[in-house]
């Protein structure tokens, strides 16, 4: 197992990358959930106004 760890010697290099990848990833699943209730409620700002028409 620990030999899976230590990739061969290459570990300095593989896990900081799919640290990197991960934090990205993650980085935009956030963005897109603050984008999206952003524009719900810009929708329902939207759709007040046109009621009061």
């Amino acid at each position: 197992m620990s030999a899976f760890f230590a990739m061969d010697g290459y570990a300095a290099f593989v896990w900081p990358a799919y640290a990197l990848t991960f934090a990205g990833i993650a980085g935009l699943v956030i963005l897109a959930i603050k984008r999206r209730k952003d524009a719900e409620s810009r929708l329902k700002r939207l759709e007040a106004e046109e009621a009061g028409l």
